[in-house]
């Protein structure tokens, strides 16, 4: 493993907010590295550091000679052309043959699964898009790839396509995610920034389980030398307040190391000091048992079928998640159950005065120039919560905001900040029903896990869509599975639906299997010379890798762009041939 980029004691600072100092950080070849941290932690301008694009404010970040690095935003905007036509564009500066280029641009479009017939990216649905940048950054073979929430806008098959991807076809990789086990399947090294570290940072080589597990002795062993220092501390305190009998240099040097006693233990202890968001979803005191009673629900949208003769009850207690693709009619069912458009068929019996909130994030749009305070606080300088006025500087605390940044634009702010604001709004309203629309897209983890644990000791009823796995197992009493009209049901769990789409997979190779037939003859010599080609491919650029370690070649600009053509080209070539190989292998 040779090192592609270190970083060596960066800071960061945003105006006056200080978002990381004194970080230090190694990438080698073939790390696959999850970075967690605390929303507004400076995660993202992490990555823009690393790519090139921002500069830390002191510390040094060190890249390998010719290092190529690619990276994958949260959200991307294509112009109104085709997606080959952004690939080929973005192999512009590539000084290789147009034919070579057109190969890696077939090769990408097939492995991403588009059929070249889109007629524009800019149309495309939010995860088709983050596969699109995704094959733009991964044309031009880069060394190492950066990754920032790259779940976000991806359906829960889009989520699960994406985690084989980066495992089998993805060497080197730095992904920020919030998604515990997308981050479980695919980081083999963990490092969260936070605070609580006396550096800043804590990493962990294994996955995300056993990072949770390292992490919690760290903690428990800082807790414990909080508790060992306090003693000192107050033996100390005692001692200085009795004032020195003499100003001799023993008591003078006994004195300076009770200072330092207790600034220790005071950086100790604000470290321990462990914040998280306190969500409490506002209940009614109704006591029905039965708040909503769906019978027969059927619903077309734009001559396509979503769902049909769809049963089910939602009484206190229910907490129904919503499974299927984008496209599948999850937000449609939730706004027919909002009341906001009607369905086709069947009946929707709801209890009298019911009272529903809708949370639905790409609807809650607030200005990006209002202040923080406006937005948490819309009238005035209190917000009334469960009969009770509470002034913004403890409603702002409340949801991990520092009173001093009230004036801030929300602009300002990180993805998941503004997701907090929304969650803070979302609560001031008392419900009997919450359907909640994607509510974790952009929340940190201890945020993720705050609202997990209102939602489960909420009184009412949840409708949810969230493609965040951890959260379906963690609070949901059943599934809903959506996508084919005929074969909509319930699940118990994830696992459950899991289980029951492997089983569907199979019977649909066998249902394909017939109709192709045996290979022939000339097939089958193919597939032999397929398998030899590969073997020797990856040979060749195996070695074509080791000479890229020579000195002569490192230092000779016109012999290391060679080489590189060379490497670029047999992988195609790989690629090319794996296809077809699959192809064949059916």
């Amino acid at each position: 493993m040779s090192l592609l980029i270190g970083c060596q004691s960066i800071s960061k600072s945003f105006g006056t907010r200080l978002l990381f100092s004194d970080l230090s950080l190694s990438v080698f070849s073939g790390d696959k590295i999850g970075l967690i941290g605390l929303n507004g932690s400076g995660k993202s301008t992490l990555l823009q550091i690393l790519a090139g694009l921002d500069r830390p404010d002191s510390g040094a970040v060190t890249p390998k000679k010719g290092l190529k690095i690619g990276l994958l935003p949260q959200s991307s905007s294509f112009e109104d052309k085709k997606p080959q036509t952004i690939l080929f564009e973005a192999l512009d500066p590539v000084p290789i043959p147009l034919h070579e280029k057109e190969k890696l641009v077939d090769v990408w479009m097939g492995k991403f699964g588009f059929t070249g017939n889109e007629p524009s990216a800019a149309l495309l649905s939010g995860g088709w898009k983050k596969r699109l940048a995704l094959a733009r950054e991964l044309v031009l073979s880069p060394d190492l790839l950066l990754l920032d929430e790259p779940t976000n806008h991806l359906d829960l098959e889009g989520i699960l396509w994406l985690e084989r991807f980066l495992l089998e076809d993805a060497p080197t990789y730095l992904l920020v995610s919030h998604d515990r086990y997308f981050l479980q399947t695919t980081a083999k090294r963990v490092i969260e920034i936070d605070p609580v570290y006396p550096k800043g940072s804590f990493a962990v080589d294994g996955s995300y389980s056993e990072f949770l597990s390292k992490k919690e002795q760290f903690i428990q062993g800082q807790i414990e030398k909080e508790r060992s220092i306090a003693t000192k501390s107050r033996r100390e305190t005692d001692w200085l307040r009795q004032g020195a009998k003499a100003r001799t240099t023993k008591s003078q040097a006994r004195i300076e190391k009770a200072h330092e006693i207790l600034e220790e233990h005071a950086q100790i202890r604000a470290r321990n000091r462990k914040t998280t968001a306190k969500i409490d979803f506002e209940a009614t005191e109704r006591e029905t048992r039965k708040l909503v009673a769906a019978k027969n629900l059927s619903k077309e949208l734009g001559g396509r079928l979503l769902f049909r003769h769809l049963d089910f009850t939602l009484s206190p207690g229910t907490r129904i998640g919503l499974m299927g693709p984008n496209g599948s009619g999850k937000t449609t069912l939730l706004r027919i159950l909002a009341g906001e458009i009607a369905p086709d068929q069947g009946t929707l019996k709801k209890a009298e005065g019911l009272k529903t909130v809708y949370f639905d994030q790409h609807r809650v749009q607030l200005p990006l120039t209002l202040s923080l305070q406006d937005a948490l606080s819309p009238d005035g300088d209190y917000v009334l919560f469960r009969g009770q006025r509470i002034h913004i500087n403890g409603w702002c605390k409340r949801f991990l905001f520092s009173p001093d940044i009230l004036p801030l634009p929300i602009g300002k702010l990180s993805g998941g900040e503004r997701a907090r604001i929304s969650i803070a709004r979302l609560i001031l309203e008392p419900a009997d029903l919450l359907l909640l629309d994607e509510p974790t897209n952009d929340l940190d983890i201890p945020t993720l896990e705050a609202l997990e644990e209102s939602l489960i000791d909420f009184p009412g009823a949840v409708m949810l869509i969230t493609h965040d796995r951890c959260m379906l197992d963690r609070i949901c009493t059943s599934l809903l599975a959506l996508g084919s009209p005929e074969k909509s049901g319930f699940f118990s769990d994830f696992a459950q639906w899991e289980a029951a789409q492997a089983k569907e997979e199979p019977s649909q190779l066998e249902k394909e299997g017939p109709s192709k037939g045996k290979l022939s003859y000339q097939e089958k010599k193919e597939l032999d010379a397929l398998e030899r080609k590969i073997s020797k491919l990856e040979e060749e650029v195996k070695t074509l890798n080791h000479r890229l370690e020579e000195p002569m070649v490192a230092e000779n600009p016109k012999t290391l762009e060679e080489v590189c053509r060379a490497i670029g080209l047999a992988e195609t070539q790989i690629e090319q041939a794996y296809i077809r190989w699959h192809e064949l292998s059916k």
